[in-house]
């Protein structure tokens, strides 16, 4: 179980997956999509973006994304 270390929890998705084209976001295939995590804050959630990032550097096709959370969850929040 979380600690509540009370702070504000701004949640932070990080997601990745191959692109259909270098022009848009289209992934290629929806079913492999690499869901990385869910994170507290915008700094963990970055670095898990860039570890992942870094990672698949090789592959121009292959992007990671961070969305945040909490944004979608309560509009009001601008973090």
């Amino acid at each position: 179980m979380a600690e509540n270390t009370g702070e504000k929890q701004l949640l932070h998705l990080v997601f990745g997956g191959e692109l259909d084209s270098l022009e848009g976001v289209h992934f290629r295939d929806l079913e492999s999509l690499d869901i990385v995590g869910v994170y507290p804050n915008y700094n963990a959630a970055e670095a898990a973006w860039r570890a992942k990032a870094q990672a698949t550097v090789d592959n121009a096709h292959m992007r990671y994304f961070i969305v945040h959370l909490h944004r979608l969850l309560d509009p009001e929040t601008d973090g």
